[in-house]
């Protein structure tokens, strides 16, 4: 077994024995509650038993006066004692009269309390046996005492409450031992997923369906060949079906991001390979006959300088984008004027570009960025407005801001986007129209790393575009508008 299956094995385990634990300690606080409920259901009969003699007691001396001796005795052995004294006992208390409609009438009035009389070498098992319930009243005008004797009853009580304590722990030894097994066989399944789910990093060809069969549906045959496999919802368990929507969700997020590195470095190849296979065209050139020809060889260095710059750009913004992905780019955070921004911009775009005209409309807007990443997304959307409007056309430069938010905007007058097109411009090396793009050069990225910086300081672009009428890229970001 590997490392990462003992792994599985260990959390799997440890998942069991906090279930197991708090189940346990839930079963005992219920054990505990019930029990707290008896002793006071039996307190409240004791009460009830006792102020239900004490009122027989009460109306057998008004009928038939005092007991005698020998009446004495055989009360006693019923577990009541009638004894007439000098004087009331003033120990014990009076019920409060809101509470004294609750008891009988015949003794509302009286004195009560509960007596444990000391008896030596009493074991404690029978602690409580010779407790007894006490009323002190006046009858027939004679200072009273009642005692009543709980003996049978705590006998009877206090064995049910043993047999009730030992069929509780009993049970709570039951459980422990058959609930972590019954655990352990709910969670199998999701432990068969997690091992299953391991295997999606292995490189090793399809995997057998024994190997791959789990109780929430099927894994096989994953690997980065087959990355669109899904486990079927339709035959996974009810309890299971979110994990397994989860991994399928996973797996699509994996299959996307393979197809988009696997077409990014295809496209990456094919961008480098068109300027390097005009390099070698050229250098052939000069090889055979360009030396002697000042008008081939000054043909040959203009466009071997052109490739040369086209590869230092793209290589530039490979290198952009791989720090952008591996979160190795470093930005200096400032809070500073967008609109100045776009002004710096305007006027060196207007001094570079001269076949179109430039306009500009701004107003204060503060936001707080990295100043020549932000300057670098605005260069980009003037550029491919550039790009994509003919000579003569108008480009206007909007700064402004609204509900916390400040906007960069660029506007054209170009050829516009296709609508099937736009929610892929953003895409890595991709043009709408690739003979277009290749007329008006660029390699398909500066969007991309546009967008890259947006969502890098919380933000995003916006495009907004109609074929043969033009388009309008903004870039958003947070406002800052503290001092």
């Amino acid at each position: 077994m590997s490392n990462r299956q003992e792994k599985v094995h260990t959390i799997g385990f440890s998942i069991v024995s906090k279930l197991n634990v708090q189940l346990w300690v839930r079963s005992l606080g219920l054990f505990l509650l019930l029990n707290i409920v008896f002793l006071v259901a039996s307190g409240a009969l004791l009460l009830v038993v006792g102020e239900r003699k004490a009122v027989q007691a009460v109306q057998h001396v008004k009928l038939h006066g005092h007991p005698t001796d020998g009446e004495s005795r055989w009360l006693l052995d019923q577990g009541l004692e009638i004894a007439a004294t000098d004087a009331l006992v003033q120990t014990g208390i009076v019920v409060p009269e809101r509470l004294q409609r609750v008891f009988p009438p015949e003794t509302r009035t009286a004195l009560r309390m509960v007596r444990l009389p000391r008896e030596d070498d009493v074991s404690l098992y029978y602690l409580l046996d010779p407790l007894q319930y006490q009323l002190s009243l006046e009858l027939n005008g004679t200072p009273t005492t009642i005692t009543v004797a709980f003996s049978s009853f705590i006998w009877v009580l206090k064995t049910l409450f043993l047999v009730l304590l030992i069929v509780q722990l009993l049970n709570l030894f039951r459980t422990m031992i058959t609930r972590a097994d019954l655990i352990r066989e709910v969670l199998r399944p999701i432990s068969d997923l997690a091992q299953q789910a391991q295997t999606l990093s292995k490189e090793k060809g399809p995997l057998s369906v024994k190997e791959m069969q789990a109780l929430a549906g099927t894994l096989d045959e994953i690997n980065a060949a087959r990355l669109d496999t899904r486990i079927d919802l339709d035959s996974t368990q009810d309890e299971l079906k979110n994990l397994a929507v989860a991994i399928n969700s996973l797996l699509a997020r994996i299959n996307e991001s393979y197809r988009l590195q696997a077409r990014f470095v295809s496209d990456a190849s094919h961008e480098l390979r068109t300027p390097i296979a005009a390099i070698q065209g050229y250098a052939n050139l000069l090889d055979r006959w360009g030396k002697n020809d000042p008008e081939a060889l000054q043909e040959s260095i203009d466009a071997l300088k052109e490739e040369a710059a086209n590869m230092k750009d793209l290589v530039e913004q490979l290198l952009f984008l791989a720090r952008g992905d591996n979160n190795t780019m470093h930005l200096d955070f400032e809070r500073f004027d967008l609109a100045n921004l776009a002004q710096t911009i305007f006027r060196e775009t207007e001094m570079i570009d001269g076949g179109h005209v430039f306009q500009i409309d701004t107003s204060e807007v503060f936001v707080y960025a990295d100043q020549g990443l932000v300057k670098q997304a605005g260069r980009i959307l003037v550029d491919n407005a550039i790009k994509y409007t003919p000579v003569g056309g108008t480009i206007r430069i909007v700064v402004s801001g609204s509900q916390g938010k400040a906007w960069f905007s660029v506007q054209d007058s170009g050829i516009g986007i296709p609508p099937d097109d736009i929610p892929h411009i953003f895409d890595r090396f991709y043009r709408a129209d690739e003979s277009r793009a290749r007329a008006t050069g660029g390699t398909g990225l500066g969007l991309s790393i546009a967008k890259w910086i947006a969502e890098r300081h919380g933000g995003h672009l916006e495009v907004l575009s109609r074929e043969d009428f033009g388009s309008r890229i903004s870039l958003v970001l947070p406002q800052n508008e503290s001092d």
